[in-house]
């Protein structure tokens, strides 16, 4: 496979679905509810039709599976940070992530379909 020295591809991974327990209030804490993650990996296009080559997604969604479900975080951006600092530091390959945490049921007084965080990080 060939291209030119910047070129760029993009894995997506979309609606991850994890039951956590993220939020400011005690009720999210003790309740837990739905969140869904999306992720697109930008990497440089392989050169042979390897794995070793690319993005491992199935070890992606491991991982963001860990970081959502491991730890509990008061605010969705914060879920948005672990998960892209996370997929950079196991996968080399990927030069920039970005990961959407969806929160469709945020205790809001009133009715919204859904509140997320959107967050793009590249490695430095």
């Amino acid at each position: 496979m060939s291209g030119a020295a910047d070129d760029l591809v993009t894995v997506t991974l979309e609606g991850m679905e994890f039951y956590a327990f993220h939020g400011v209030h005690d009720y999210e804490l003790e309740r837990g509810a739905r969140f869904v993650v999306d992720l697109a990996l930008r990497l440089p296009p392989p050169r042979r039709d390897a794995l070793a080559e690319a993005a491992d997604y199935a070890r992606v969604y491991r991982l963001v599976a860990a970081v959502v479900t491991g730890k509990r975080f008061k605010l969705i951006e914060s879920v948005a940070a672990a998960v892209a600092d996370a997929v950079l530091d196991a996968e080399p390959r990927v030069v920039a992530v970005r990961v959407r945490v969806h929160k469709p049921h945020a205790p809001l007084p009133g009715v919204v379909r859904d509140v997320h965080c959107e967050l793009e990080r590249r490695r430095a």
